[in-house]
């Protein structure tokens, strides 16, 4: 799927609450979690100090920055930074990392 005929936003749910939010393509995942008026920790907003690592459950993201500060075992074990992570299918995130 490109760009061009992938959705606007797809459908996220944050866990442990199951909160439903959307969560657009074009903008971080912590953006979007905190326009559907979940709180979530964050800090730094630049994929360095960590404070919003999350656990995804199902989904993907994608990065735009080359070092996310997450190790390659963190990334493969489905931990995701949603200051700087975007969505690329719908998913479910938790707060927190194995």
């Amino acid at each position: 799927m490109n760009a061009s005929n992938s959705p606007a936003f797809f459908i996220a749910q944050a866990e442990p609450d199951g909160q439903q939010f959307d969560a657009w393509r074009t903008q971080s995942l912590l953006v979007s979690l905190e326009q559907g008026g979940i709180e979530w920790p964050s800090s730094c907003r630049n994929g360095t100090c960590r404070t919003c690592m999350g656990q995804l459950v199902s989904g993907q993201v994608r990065y735009e920055i080359e070092w996310p500060g997450l190790s390659a075992e963190e990334k493969s074990a489905g931990c995701a930074l949603p200051c700087v992570a975007f969505p690329c299918s719908d998913l479910t995130i938790t707060r927190g990392s194995l």
